[in-house]
Protein backbone atom coordinates (compact mmCIF):
# COMPACT_ATOMS: atom_id res chain seq x y z
CA UNK A 1 0.00 0.00 0.00
CA UNK A 2 1.53 3.63 -0.94
CA UNK A 3 2.17 6.00 2.29
CA UNK A 4 -0.59 8.04 2.84
CA UNK A 5 -0.63 11.62 4.07
CA UNK A 6 -3.21 12.64 6.20
CA UNK A 7 -3.64 16.06 8.76
CA UNK A 8 -5.49 16.63 11.92
CA UNK A 9 -6.72 19.82 12.83
CA UNK A 10 -7.65 20.32 16.41
CA UNK A 11 -6.93 22.54 19.12
CA UNK A 12 -5.98 19.72 21.69
CA UNK A 13 -3.03 18.46 21.85
CA UNK A 14 -4.18 14.97 23.83
CA UNK A 15 -6.58 14.14 20.72
CA UNK A 16 -4.25 14.70 18.12
CA UNK A 17 -2.04 12.35 19.69
CA UNK A 18 -4.50 9.86 20.29
CA UNK A 19 -5.60 10.35 16.75
CA UNK A 20 -2.29 10.28 15.61
CA UNK A 21 -1.74 7.33 16.96
CA UNK A 22 -5.02 5.16 16.34
CA UNK A 23 -4.10 6.28 12.57
CA UNK A 24 -0.79 4.56 12.97
CA UNK A 25 -2.48 1.17 13.48
CA UNK A 26 -4.27 1.97 10.74
CA UNK A 27 -2.17 2.75 8.13
CA UNK A 28 1.83 2.11 9.94
CA UNK A 29 4.03 4.08 7.39
CA UNK A 30 1.40 6.83 6.84
CA UNK A 31 2.45 10.48 7.71
CA UNK A 32 0.57 12.88 9.84
CA UNK A 33 0.76 16.63 9.61
CA UNK A 34 -0.69 17.99 13.27
CA UNK A 35 -2.31 21.70 13.21
CA UNK A 36 -3.08 23.39 16.19
CA UNK A 37 -6.81 25.25 14.98
CA UNK A 38 -7.47 26.57 11.57
CA UNK A 39 -5.16 29.78 11.03
CA UNK A 40 -2.10 27.78 11.78
CA UNK A 41 -3.57 24.86 9.24
CA UNK A 42 -4.20 26.85 6.41
CA UNK A 43 -0.71 28.75 6.83
CA UNK A 44 0.71 24.70 6.85
CA UNK A 45 -1.02 23.92 3.76
CA UNK A 46 0.03 26.97 1.75
CA UNK A 47 3.50 26.00 2.61
CA UNK A 48 3.73 22.26 2.48
CA UNK A 49 4.92 20.53 -0.51
CA UNK A 50 3.13 17.42 -0.09
CA UNK A 51 -1.06 17.84 0.03
CA UNK A 52 -2.66 15.26 2.54
CA UNK A 53 -4.97 12.87 1.23
CA UNK A 54 -7.57 13.76 3.89
CA UNK A 55 -8.15 16.08 6.39
CA UNK A 56 -9.64 15.77 9.50
CA UNK A 57 -11.06 18.65 10.93
CA UNK A 58 -12.15 19.43 14.53
CA UNK A 59 -15.52 21.72 14.84
CA UNK A 60 -15.16 23.42 18.31
CA UNK A 61 -12.09 25.70 18.52
CA UNK A 62 -10.74 29.41 19.19
CA UNK A 63 -10.35 31.88 16.88
CA UNK A 64 -11.36 29.97 13.79
CA UNK A 65 -14.01 27.05 14.21
CA UNK A 66 -14.18 24.22 11.95
CA UNK A 67 -16.95 25.17 9.99
CA UNK A 68 -14.78 28.47 9.11
CA UNK A 69 -11.90 26.37 8.42
CA UNK A 70 -13.80 24.25 6.24
CA UNK A 71 -15.04 27.36 4.18
CA UNK A 72 -11.80 28.59 3.66
CA UNK A 73 -10.36 25.08 2.64
CA UNK A 74 -12.84 25.13 0.12
CA UNK A 75 -11.99 28.58 -1.30
CA UNK A 76 -8.07 27.79 -2.17
CA UNK A 77 -8.30 25.80 -5.45
CA UNK A 78 -4.94 23.48 -4.34
CA UNK A 79 -6.92 22.67 -1.48
CA UNK A 80 -10.89 22.75 -2.36
CA UNK A 81 -10.27 18.55 -3.40
CA UNK A 82 -8.83 17.41 -0.72
CA UNK A 83 -11.60 15.20 1.47
CA UNK A 84 -12.10 16.55 4.72
CA UNK A 85 -13.68 14.79 7.31
CA UNK A 86 -15.37 16.90 10.25
CA UNK A 87 -14.12 15.58 13.85
CA UNK A 88 -16.02 16.06 17.11
CA UNK A 89 -17.75 14.83 19.91
CA UNK A 90 -21.16 15.72 18.74
CA UNK A 91 -23.16 15.98 15.86
CA UNK A 92 -26.85 17.19 14.60
CA UNK A 93 -28.14 15.87 11.62
CA UNK A 94 -28.64 19.72 11.10
CA UNK A 95 -24.74 20.41 11.49
CA UNK A 96 -24.01 17.54 9.32
CA UNK A 97 -26.16 18.71 6.79
CA UNK A 98 -24.29 22.14 6.99
CA UNK A 99 -21.27 20.88 6.65
CA UNK A 100 -21.99 18.57 3.82
CA UNK A 101 -22.72 21.71 1.53
CA UNK A 102 -19.90 23.41 2.62
CA UNK A 103 -17.96 20.46 1.36
CA UNK A 104 -17.59 18.35 4.10
CA UNK A 105 -16.94 14.68 2.91
CA UNK A 106 -17.81 12.96 5.96
CA UNK A 107 -17.88 13.37 10.06
CA UNK A 108 -16.23 11.53 12.64
CA UNK A 109 -17.56 11.13 16.47
CA UNK A 110 -15.11 11.24 18.74
CA UNK A 111 -14.97 8.28 20.72
CA UNK A 112 -15.41 8.27 24.78
CA UNK A 113 -13.59 4.62 24.07
CA UNK A 114 -10.43 5.71 22.15
CA UNK A 115 -9.85 1.69 21.49
CA UNK A 116 -12.44 2.12 19.11
CA UNK A 117 -10.94 5.29 16.91
CA UNK A 118 -8.93 3.16 14.88
CA UNK A 119 -11.77 1.56 13.45
CA UNK A 120 -13.87 4.57 13.42
CA UNK A 121 -11.40 6.57 11.30
CA UNK A 122 -11.06 3.84 8.62
CA UNK A 123 -14.73 4.04 8.63
CA UNK A 124 -14.84 7.38 7.89
CA UNK A 125 -12.27 7.54 4.86
CA UNK A 126 -14.27 4.59 3.87
CA UNK A 127 -17.46 6.82 3.47
CA UNK A 128 -15.34 9.60 2.08
CA UNK A 129 -13.88 8.25 -0.92
CA UNK A 130 -14.78 4.39 -2.65
CA UNK A 131 -11.39 4.08 -3.34
CA UNK A 132 -10.62 -0.01 -3.07
CA UNK A 133 -7.16 1.06 -1.70
CA UNK A 134 -8.86 1.66 1.94
CA UNK A 135 -10.00 -1.32 2.49
CA UNK A 136 -8.75 -3.39 4.66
Amino acid sequence: MAEKFFMIIDDDTDDRIFFKEALNEIFPSAACLEANGGIEALQLLQKTEQLPDFIFLDINMPRMDGQECLKELKKVEKLNSIPVIMYSTFFSEESIDEFRKIGASSYLNKPTDMNKLPEQILEAIKKSTDLSIYNK
